[in-house]
């Protein structure tokens, strides 16, 4: 399985099994729109994550620890849904703005080591 994150508000996105991962629904997205296969947001970061790195590039490096940790203790949640998918590519969609530091990214990294 290949693994693959995309902005969903981005055109062009992957063919494959189309996971939003965050908790929130993003904002301007109809649900007919978003043709999910599935919605992980309990693989999204918890609130109080969220809300404190908002998307600060400078606490990058200990929110990717902090959320590493979080997902550890879904390790079987996780696995869970990777089962769930049933095509070549899992894409995961995200809605942050900033395409380097975004907790898809870690994510991504979390379930490779997974597979």
């Amino acid at each position: 399985m290949n693994i693959k994150i995309h902005r969903i508000y981005d055109d062009n996105v992957p063919q494959g099994y189309h996971a939003l991962v965050d908790r929130l629904w993003p904002r301007g997205i109809s649900k007919d729109e978003a043709d999910l296969d599935g919605h992980w947001k309990n693989l999204a970061p918890s609130d109080d994550l969220r809300k404190w790195f908002d998307h600060d590039p400078d606490k990058w490096g200990d929110f990717r620890k902090k959320y590493l940790s979080e997902l550890s203790k879904n390790k079987e949640l996780a696995k869970e849904h990777l089962e769930e998918v049933t095509q070549k590519n899992l894409v995961l969609l995200y809605g942050a703005k900033d395409k380097e530091h975004n907790h898809a990214r870690v994510l991504k990294e979390y379930l490779e080591k997974l597979i």
